[in-house]
């Protein structure tokens, strides 16, 4: 030992800790175990533990299994660390052992040293801490109630914003009519208020399948304990458990209603991944299509303009990019990568523990956290804020031969193609051809070419 460090003990005997750390000897031989990759466990899932132990030493104290003095310390403690005010205590990396034990015991420490410096007391780790609980039922409650956490406060409400930006901005151009694409070509004319519409039912559908996991994702693993006996915790502890962590978060937190399940799998994280992953693909179309609406602005289609946010190159002067949808779309990325892990990660469920629970915490948080971040991002640096060029956009729609579509039941389809390949070669508006090619008057080719009524579906004869 030496002026900067201290002597911890646990059950493999004594190890020095910093003179400063709050962590004690479990902790220390997770940082001499696991090299440092400089990645650890997220915030949320040093919230979720510092909630757990509130609610665990909350039921201990209710069974009267923990004296109330001390079950107040711990909790206080705890309240602490789910606060953020200890985060620099908490330097297990995510690459640890499988069950996440270490992280589980770094917080236990943690917690042991603020109650006992504030009772003057000895207050263990492992005896009161932990009482009830084992890491084998702990960490995949925690990565429940975090991403459960997550969800409720920061992804659903973004999505909700963003839905409401697209519902506000459709409204705006209902009477702008454009030209639809299918295989990136010219297709029958659409609003632009029907391609919004598109977005935001996109949105509105992710919402609901993300809304949909919520149950299984307040089903807690709590009171299994070790293997899902729940040895060693009173068979009310899940109950109580769940009760209180209930009343602090205002989540319906609940009792798994199979421990065997909640321990061995993490099927709920694996749902709710692929979920993420159905909105980063929506978060991707949106986002290339705006960047497709956005090009140019001479060379592209240049329909739109977004929001000009910062110089778009260092030797080009006046360029622009929609730099905003490009980072959706790494977003995106990133969490369809995540989900990749995750996948594999789930399948590591041998016999009565799932044994890569920290990597399955760390991208499956950083999934919420980025996906709330873009969606926020995308709704008001990117739709609030672009601006239509509705000459431009009828100019194209007015040239597109892809109208003679409309006159399909009046002439056939061999007559329209015909006419439809000589206004592309002649670049003549569609109209004009059509009056020199069949019987039909112009006032008819008007009504039957009417781009507003083609948005409307339907025969037009």
């Amino acid at each position: 030992m030496t002026a900067t460090t201290r002597v911890e003990h646990d059950s493999m005997g004594a190890l020095e800790v910093p003179a400063s750390a709050l962590w004690g000897a479990q902790t220390q031989r997770a940082l001499q175990n696991f090299p440092p990759s400089g990645l650890r466990m997220p915030r949320a899932f040093i919230r979720a533990l510092g909630l757990i132990k509130h609610a665990a030493a909350a039921a201990n104290a209710e069974f009267g299994d923990l004296p109330r003095t001390l079950a107040t310390a711990i909790q206080a403690a705890a309240l602490d660390v789910a606060a953020g005010r200890h985060d620099d205590q908490f330097p297990v990396d995510v690459f640890q052992t499988g069950s996440g034990t270490s992280s589980n015991m770094n917080a236990n420490e943690v917690i042991a040293t603020l109650a006992a410096r504030a009772l003057g007391l000895t207050v263990h780790p492992n005896d009161h801490v932990n009482m009830g609980q084992s890491s084998n039922d702990v960490v995949p409650t925690a990565i429940h109630v975090a991403a459960a956490l997550l969800l409720s406060e920061a992804l659903l409400p973004a999505l909700k914003h963003l839905s409401a930006v697209l519902k506000t901005r459709a409204a705006e151009f209902h009477d702008v009519v454009k030209t639809g694409r299918t295989h990136l070509m010219d297709a029958m004319p659409i609003t632009l208020a029907q391609e919004l519409g598109g977005w935001q039912a996109q949105i509105d559908s992710c919402y609901a399948r993300l809304q949909s996991v919520e149950p299984r994702l307040h089903a807690l693993a709590q009171g299994g304990t070790a293997v899902g006996t729940g040895i060693n915790a009173r068979p009310q502890f899940g109950a109580a458990f769940a009760r209180h962590l209930a009343k602090h978060t205002q989540l319906a937190f609940a009792p798994s209603d199979n421990y065997f399940e909640a321990l061995s799998s993490q099927d709920t994280a694996v749902e709710l991944s692929g979920q993420l992953k159905v909105l980063s693909v929506t978060l991707m179309k949106i986002s290339n299509d705006l960047r497709w609406m956005n090009s140019g602005p001479l060379a592209g289609l240049g329909e739109i303009s977004l929001p000009a946010l910062q110089p778009g190159s260092s030797i080009m002067p006046g360029k622009v990019n929609p730099v905003v949808p490009e980072s959706v779309t790494m977003i995106a990325a990133q969490v369809i990568g995540n989900d990749a892990t995750i996948t594999v990660a789930g399948q590591s469920g041998n016999f009565q523990l799932n044994v890569m629970l920290p990597v399955i915490a760390y991208n499956l948080l950083q999934s919420l956290e980025l996906l709330a971040i873009g969606c926020r991002n995308l709704a008001d640096h990117a739709l609030a804020g672009f601006k239509v060029d509705k000459v431009r956009i009828g100019a194209a729609l007015g040239r597109n031969p892809i109208l003679v579509t409309a006159l399909n039941p009046v002439i056939g389809y061999e007559k329209g193609a015909a006419i439809a390949k000589s206004a592309y070669a002649q670049g003549r508006p569609i109209l004009e051809v059509a009056a020199e090619m069949t019987n039909l008057s112009e006032d008819e080719l008007r009504r039957l070419l009417d781009p507003q009524a083609l948005t409307e579906g339907g025969i037009k004869g």
